[in-house]
């Protein structure tokens, strides 16, 4: 294979991109990709003009039919990549996995083999949130790409993302599966990223141009004296003893809330109430503020002039940003397909 061949890609439930924006960074042409949410394809498309998005329910969608417009037979796929919505399998929907969640959204992993059988790609890449490792549904999902030649019962495992470049500690589930063959998940030798390396040099909210950066915060001034009050770079609320909020005195965990990232640690797992510190660990470092989202943004690896659409305000932006892939922890593991593919698969 020549350095300048091209090695084509689908992104399924793109989201705002960042599974398609990590699969670029790994040097991947991303040719198509399937999202439902409009807000979502709003801001895919301004990030990823030339890629060819079909706005919808994939369940609606024929595989078939997309092969065909992107006019590709069977084989000449290079990755299939997606992450089906984990709402359904996530530790706060189920209790810390205590009960398990009747969530319709959670078959559309298997939209994964679906679309592998209609395609069949030289490799399949998927990420999602680590309590699908335990759900029945994965092993439904292995099975069936087990039958389409893709060896995935070894193929897949939990990894942290910050242990991949990203300033965040987040936890994965990630399958690389490839046909008639087994490649390792991505090595470890990426340097840790700190808060301080990823956002320390961002100004001041307000004034800098940069409307994720500088949308303000509405909050009572009650609460601000007591964010003024949590100790710097890392404190809790939990120092304030008896001049918490009375609801956070009652409160049996979640000790994050109204809690201060670290300078020189990881930023804890970013999501979609990254902007509200009610939600968890999400105040900077030392400013008397919640992280903006161009902030969370940059905490989720994406680069720091991405776009997000705000049409629909600040929650739903956040929620984007949230629910959103890591493009360095994709980067990481697609580049491992890509070398994989360059050396064996005679691509």
């Amino acid at each position: 294979m020549t350095a300048a061949a091209t090695l084509r890609a689908i992104d399924l439930f793109c989201g705002p991109g960042g599974l398609t924006q990590g699969l670029k960074q790994a040097r991947f042409e991303v040719v198509g990709g399937v999202e439902q949410e409009p807000i979502a394809c709003e801001t895919y498309s301004r990030n990823h003009p030339e890629v060819r998005l079909w706005q919808g329910d994939i369940r609606d969608l024929d595989p078939a039919r997309v092969r065909e417009e992107l006019a590709l037979e069977p084989g000449e796929l290079h990755l299939l990549a997606g992450c089906p919505p984990c709402q359904g399998f996530s530790s706060l929907r189920t209790r810390n996995g205590k009960r398990a969640v009747d969530d319709g959204r959670n078959d559309l992993v298997m939209q994964m083999a679906s679309w592998a059988a209609e395609f069949r790609p030289r490799a399949i890449l998927m990420e999602n949130v680590p309590a699908l490792a335990r759900d029945h549904r994965m092993e439904i999902l292995v099975t069936a790409l087990e039958e389409l030649g893709y060896p995935a019962r070894s193929a897949y495992r939990i990894v942290d993302a910050q242990e991949y470049g990203v300033p965040q500690r987040r936890r994965r589930l990630v399958l690389i599966a490839v046909r008639d063959d087994v490649i390792p998940i991505a090595e470890k030798p990426y340097p840790r990223q700190t808060v301080r390396d990823a956002i320390g040099d961002l100004p001041i909210p307000g004034s800098s141009g940069d409307r994720l950066h500088d949308l303000p915060e509405r909050r009572s001034q009650k609460v601000r004296d007591i964010i003024s009050r949590i100790p710097h770079d890392g404190g809790s609320r939990k120092e304030l003893g008896e001049d918490q909020l009375e609801c956070h005195k009652r409160l049996d965990g979640f000790y994050d809330i109204y809690g201060r990232m670290a300078w020189n640690k990881p930023a804890p797992t970013i999501t979609s109430g990254c902007s509200n510190p009610s939600k968890g660990r999400f105040l900077h470092p030392e400013q008397d503020r919640a992280i903006s989202l161009r902030e969370a943004a940059i905490l989720q690896s994406f680069p720091k002039k991405y776009w997000f659409s705000l049409r629909r305000g600040k929650e739903a932006a956040a929620l984007m940003i949230g629910n959103a892939l890591p493009p360095k922890l994709v980067e990481a593991h697609a580049t491992v397909v890509r070398e994989y593919l360059e050396q064996h698969a005679g691509v």
